[in-house]
């Protein structure tokens, strides 16, 4: 039986799924929605849920929720919470950028392999990697993937 991956989504990837102001973006992310995405166990989380239902536009917010209805949502549990406010106190993420530690705490807390983000400022970056992987060492989890949706 073949391994599935699985991959978690923030919400930069069905935003930029309807962005038209960074064409390139918006096209890479529709060939890998299209593509690769249906080829691994996509799932988000109620954290990406809020933040979708928080977008200003409604157009933009009623194309995102269908685009996401069938994936699996995650919870936020208390255990990702933790692992994610031990991110913002090792200053992996600025307490101001705390949904981004959530996402990947609540990736990392369960066993996904991949985080697929457009955000380059505080996610996909190689010294981000490293410290959250070094984090998750500590307190016993898996590494994880932090990774633009091209690179899947």
């Amino acid at each position: 039986m073949a391994v599935v991956d699985r991959v978690y989504l923030d919400t930069t990837v069905p935003s930029a799924y309807y962005d038209d102001r960074a064409p390139d973006r918006q096209r890479l992310t529709q060939e890998f929605w299209q593509g690769r995405c249906l080829e691994m166990d996509a799932v988000i989380s109620t954290i990406t849920l809020l933040e979708i239902r928080n977008t200003p536009n409604e157009d933009k917010r009623q194309k995102m929720e269908n685009l996401v209805q069938n994936l699996t949502v995650l919870n936020f549990s208390n255990e990702a919470d933790n692992l994610a406010q031990e991110y913002v106190r090792r200053g992996i993420f600025p307490g101001k950028f705390a949904s981004d530690a959530n996402h990947v705490a609540i990736a990392v807390v369960h066993g996904i392999g991949y985080l697929a983000s457009w955000n380059f400022r505080h996610l996909v970056r190689v010294n981000t990697r490293r410290e959250v992987n070094l984090v998750n060492a500590l307190e016993g989890y898996n590494p994880i993937e932090i990774v633009a949706p091209p690179e899947l």
